[in-house]
């Protein structure tokens, strides 16, 4: 049975929307007719995007997803401004630039558990009291990372938390026939890495897995979508 917003056009809040997986999920989903909310740290470069797709469908808030209160203030306006959410897409994430634990720097940890787990639990906290209302679809980016064992990746075991975190959220929500998807990606081609990695999962294929996962029957939660570069 669908629930109460179950209509082909979806309000969906994007968190690191201004660079890589989250601005290609925010073009497809415009582009697929769907309104969406933007926040990230960078103001410039949500108004930027903004711009490009339209203030009619895009609204975009700049906010650290690592603090409380910025992020209740994007939820609050996303409510003030389209009256429901119908997906939540716990998209920020970082990793960190010196592997290994022996070696490894204390404060790059710190930032990056932030990032892939505190924020993720906040945007959780944050949006489920809306979802609730409109039977609505949380979704977060894991990782291939999150999947398997990698030598001494402090990273690879802050997405082992989100792979859990994901699993144990859909059976909450499933309570009130909400649905959560944790997208699992191998390497992508962003600038979350100094080089370019052509042959590498572009982020228009992560968008499209969130494309995929939103537009699915209601009857049809999808749990997870893995993915890995064919070469």
């Amino acid at each position: 049975m669908s629930g109460p917003h179950q209509s082909e056009s979806k309000v969906v809040l994007i968190t690191g929307a201004s660079s890589g997986i989250g601005e290609a999920t925010a073009r497809k989903l415009v582009k697929n007719g769907h309104q969406v909310i933007l926040t990230a740290r960078s103001d410039e470069k949500l108004k930027a995007l903004v711009n490009e797709l339209g203030s009619d469908n895009t609204f975009a808030v700049a906010a650290d997803a690592t603090q409380f209160s910025q992020l209740e203030t994007v939820v609050d306006q996303t409510i003030e401004k389209f009256g429901r959410l119908d997906v939540a897409f716990a998209n920020a994430g970082t990793g960190v630039s010196t592997p290994g634990t022996e070696k490894g720097y204390v404060e790059e940890w710190d930032k990056m558990l932030l990032v892939n787990i505190n924020a993720l639990l906040y945007t959780a906290k944050l949006t489920l009291p809306h979802l609730r209302k409109t039977q609505g679809h949380f979704i977060l980016t894991s990782s291939a990372a999150g999947r398997t064992p990698i030598k001494g990746s402090i990273y690879g075991a802050s997405k082992y938390f989100t792979y859990g975190f994901g699993q144990n959220l859909a059976l909450e929500m499933a309570e009130w026939n909400g649905r959560c998807t944790s997208i699992a990606p191998g390497m992508v081609n962003t600038p979350f890495f100094d080089e370019a990695k052509p042959d590498k999962l572009d982020p228009s294929d992560v968008a499209d897995a969130v494309l995929f996962a939103i537009e699915a029957d209601p009857r049809n939660c999808v749990r997870e979508v893995f993915l890995m570069p064919t070469r």
